[in-house]
């Protein structure tokens, strides 16, 4: 069962269009999106909420299409959403009366894990303890699904694995569901099961994460050496003034040939700056 499905979603605008995204987030599986600045990420993640309405195709959220009951759904943007004048404390009595299945005490708990305090205004909050608070708030109304936009964006790393370990946790429960924009696509190499990425509004792929870095590898050779790669395994060309680095399925490649395991990094490298 997918928590998560669109089918062939399409949405213009003048300067950009997303085209035919089609995948899906299955349930118990965390599921990484991923492409460069403008590819289309935060586009697709506000249809999936219902914040852009798409031109055609089908989206559908825990069962639903159309607009959408957040009761089961957490929400994370890159961006602390809260006014800056209020607490903690002010955004749990706030969301207490906003959702049916808020739980206090499960928010207590959140607030106590993440050292969040619960009487000091937001705006006087780090960007880490924003976060923290953003994922507290998410995590405390019976979600099934978040649904994460950069929620790891310019933490450092300590910050970043403390969050990660949070997401682990909601997931030891066979039946919540991850989708997660990020940049860090280190971070994204460690949770996810799934990656799909999205360039220039299409999707390039949605595979297994572990299939997929098996599937692909990265040669580094010269021209005479590229010449003789037969053309269905090479799905990308790089040149610098010193070599040449080619994407290439390692299965199509003779085994003589040494090719470095491939990085999601890489991946979006070769999408970005393709030949």
């Amino acid at each position: 069962m997918n928590t998560i499905t669109l089918q062939n979603v399409c949405k213009q605008y003048p300067a950009f269009s997303l085209d035919s995204v089609t995948f899906s987030v299955p349930m118990g599986s965390v599921v990484g999106l991923i492409g460069e600045n403008g590819a289309g990420k935060s586009t697709t993640i506000g249809l999936i909420l219902g914040m852009i309405r798409p031109d055609s195709g089908q989206i559908t959220v825990l069962g639903k299409q159309g607009d959408l009951d957040f009761e089961h759904i957490g929400v994370v943007f890159d961006e602390n959403c809260f006014p800056g004048t209020l607490s903690a404390q002010d955004v749990g009595k706030i969301l207490c009366a906003s959702y049916r299945t808020w739980s206090q005490s499960a928010y207590e708990t959140y607030l106590e894990r993440f050292g969040l305090p619960r009487k000091k205004p937001i705006k006087e909050c780090s960007r880490g303890m924003r976060m923290k608070l953003s994922i507290a708030a998410a995590l405390s109304h019976d979600s099934h699904l978040l649904v994460l936009d950069e929620p790891t964006s310019g933490l450092d790393p300590v910050v970043r694995d403390e969050i990660l370990d949070i997401f682990y946790d909601f997931m030891q429960d066979e039946h919540h569901a991850i989708l997660i924009s990020s940049h860090i696509t280190s971070d994204l190499e460690k949770i996810c099961d799934y990656i799909t990425m999205i360039h220039k509004g299409k999707v390039c792929f949605s595979e297994e994460k572990d299939v997929l870095l098996s599937k692909y590898g990265v040669l580094h050779c010269d021209d005479k050496i590229l010449e003789t790669l037969a053309p269905e395994a090479v799905y990308g060309v790089r040149r610098s003034q010193f070599e040449i680095q080619v994407l290439v399925e390692r299965e199509k490649v003779p085994s003589d040939l040494p090719v470095d395991l491939v990085t999601l990094d890489q991946l979006l490298l070769f999408a970005a700056k393709e030949e």
